[in-house]
Order: C-alpha cells, then sequence, then structure tokens
C-alpha cells in the first residue's frame, strides 16, 4: 500500500513538473532598439531609441513617426495599451505625457504642480482619462484623472518597493519584490500572490506573463497556478504579449511566437 502510495506521489510530481506552455516561431525582424515597447494588431511596432519615441510601419515606404521631449530628461516606460492615449512616463521630471495615434502631444501632466502634490515612480493606462499611478510617498496605487485632477480610487499601502504596473481598462497589476497584486477601477484588492522571484509582467487579456531572470512564465486568466513557457535560449531583454501573439526582443531581432496555452 505504501509503495502504491509512493508510485502515485512520483508519477504526479513528474506529470507537473512536465507542464509547460509551448510556443512556436511566427517570424523575426531585425530591430534596433534601445527598448522595445509593444506591436500592434496593425503591425506598427513602437520603440524607444536615443531617448526618443518612435512608431514605425511594417511597409517600409511609411517614414517612423518620432517623438521626443528631451528638456524631461530619460524616458521611464511607455504605454501603449490604447494608442489613442499613449503614455509616457519621465520619472525624473515625475512628468507623463500623453500621445495621439501620431505621436502628437496632447496631454502634460506635471505631478510636480498638483495639489497634493504626488511623488510617482509607475504609471500605466487607466479607462477614460485615468492613469494608475503609484505614490512613493503615501506607497499607494491610484487611479487618477488628470483631466478633473481627482482621484477616482485608491488602493491600501504596499510595503514592498515596485518593480512593474501593468493594466487594462477594468484590472490593474502592481509586482513588487514580495508580491504581485491585483486591482479593479475601484481600487479594491481581487488577489495577493507572493513574488517567486519575477521581475517584470506582461498582461494580455487577464492572463499574465511573467519574467524571471531569462524565462518566461504563464498565469491563465482566474487562476492561480502559474506555469513555465518553453522557449529556446535566447536572451530576453523586452517581451510583450497581445492576442496570443509572444514577441520578445533580444537587442538584435523581434522574435514573434503563437502561444499554446490549451
Amino acid at each position: 500500500m505504501k509503495s502504491l502510495f509512493y508510485l502515485v506521489l512520483i508519477l504526479s510530481t513528474s506529470v507537473t513538473s512536465q507542464e509547460v506552455i509551448q510556443i512556436s516561431l511566427v517570424n523575426s525582424t531585425p530591430l534596433k532598439a534601445d527598448t522595445f515597447i509593444s506591436r500592434t494588431n496593425f503591425e506598427s511596432t513602437f520603440y524607444i531609441k536615443n531617448n526618443v519615441f518612435i512608431k514605425s510601419s511594417k511597409d517600409d515606404n511609411i517614414t517612423p513617426i518620432e517623438y521626443n521631449n528631451f528638456q524631461l530628461g530619460q524616458i521611464t516606460s511607455a504605454n501603449t495599451f490604447n494608442t489613442l492615449k499613449i503614455n509616457l512616463f519621465y520619472k525624473h521630471f515625475n512628468t507623463a505625457i500623453i500621445l495621439d495615434n501620431r505621436l502628437a502631444e496632447i496631454y502634460k501632466i506635471d505631478f510636480n504642480t498638483l495639489q497634493p502634490y504626488k511623488n510617482v515612480s509607475n504609471i500605466s493606462t487607466g479607462y477614460d482619462n485615468t492613469l494608475w499611478v503609484f505614490n512613493q510617498d503615501t506607497q499607494q496605487l491610484e487611479l487618477y484623472d488628470y483631466k478633473t485632477n481627482v482621484t477616482r480610487a485608491q488602493t491600501l499601502p504596499v510595503k514592498s518597493n515596485v518593480l512593474d504596473l501593468k493594466s487594462n481598462y477594468n484590472y490593474c497589476w502592481l509586482l513588487t519584490k514580495d508580491y504581485v497584486y491585483v486591482y479593479n477601477y475601484f481600487g479594491s484588492l481581487l488577489k495577493k500572490m507572493k513574488n517567486d522571484g519575477y521581475t517584470a509582467l506582461a498582461e494580455d487579456n487577464g492572463n499574465v506573463f511573467f519574467k524571471k531572470n531569462n524565462s518566461l512564465f504563464f498565469l491563465k486568466k482566474n487562476t492561480s497556478h502559474i506555469i513555465p513557457i518553453e522557449l529556446p535560449n535566447l536572451l530576453i531583454k523586452q517581451f510583450f504579449v497581445t492576442n496570443e501573439s509572444l514577441y520578445i526582443y533580444d537587442l538584435e531581432l523581434l522574435r514573434e511566437y503563437q502561444i499554446k496555452t490549451n
């Protein structure tokens, strides 16, 4: 009986250890960038090079569009979830810029001039005219309406250092050194998970992807079971996920993979 128990345990452990998400290479494209941001369904690529934010098209005959604002220092982050309201964050000047799909500046948020003052470390896209911002002074995540200067939602303080922040219109994922937090747009905490060494994340239709060292992991929507993704041996400088397509950039090539989650 005891032998049967150990046999079942070994078999179940073996099955669990072999559970991985598989991917298949679709194509690879040369790209010279300092930071790859995203690729859209219309095959526009967003990236940063020499502190200039660039939107390029697959059509080589179309000249890339650029945005630069050198007086604000280095671009800390860029978010293209809503390509009609792209947000750039310049942490050293505590300022966010909102761009339209032609990279024309449509709004500037100088957090230094707000009352009350916000010392922001991370931002991400919210619904309507809002941004998710992490306030370093209060250690709270806020859903901030930059048109009305109103904080629509505010979370309880978190004590761990923030590593990454991603969102869609309904939810926000806050990755800290110790935990992963999931909030809805009311600022209510829906889930809190221990961070097992992850340093970056990406979101696609509620599914979450984590980076740890040079590996990626998958968390299916409405579950708590994180599964490794089977990857070839390559450098992951940046990664992005949209519509079950995984993009990995290694400073030379942008590779697109089809994700097989079933």
